[in-house]
């Protein structure tokens, strides 16, 4: 595993946009721009692909550590840090509140574990199977063919 997969995977993992991360890195004094961060995320196989040195994903880690626990002076809780990245996630159009990670159950009554189904609901129904005319099970596709795998039958 590369540097740059580990920055990434950290920058999902904690929800974190490219100034964030810029702002992060600044706070033990290491300046990056914008696209020099982008190409770090490029694939690999991308013209302006970056890879990521030792010294930058060292720096974004002491940062790290800086922005979720604080200093010494100014000590932070990281679970209120990560719950304001959170909630700074954008909500998407037509959703009356912001999508959860976890998907949603199609039915609600079977989703529950703590309770069977209601009986009331008749069970959904099973495709019927195709009926064939009599006496011809299914419709032959290939010809029947006998191999003699290269034996000469006399």
């Amino acid at each position: 595993m590369t540097n740059n997969d580990i920055f990434k995977k950290l920058r999902v993992a904690l929800m974190l946009r490219d100034d964030q991360i810029v702002e992060i890195l600044e706070l033990v004094d290491f300046r990056i721009t914008k696209s020099e961060l982008g190409a770090f995320f490029r694939d690999e196989k991308h013209e302006n692909y970056m890879e990521c040195g030792d010294q930058v994903l060292r720096n974004f880690l002491n940062g790290l550590v800086i922005h979720l626990r604080g200093t010494k002076e100014n000590p932070k809780n990281p679970n209120d840090v990560l719950a304001k990245h959170k909630a700074q996630i954008p909500v998407k159009d037509g959703a009356s509140e912001r999508a959860e990670f976890k998907p949603k159950a199609k039915d609600k009554e079977r989703a529950r574990g703590d309770e069977s189904p209601s009986k009331s609901k008749p069970a959904a129904k099973r495709p019927a199977k195709k009926q064939y005319p009599k006496g011809n099970d299914k419709i032959q596709v290939v010809e029947k063919v006998k191999f003699n795998f290269g034996k000469n039958q006399k």
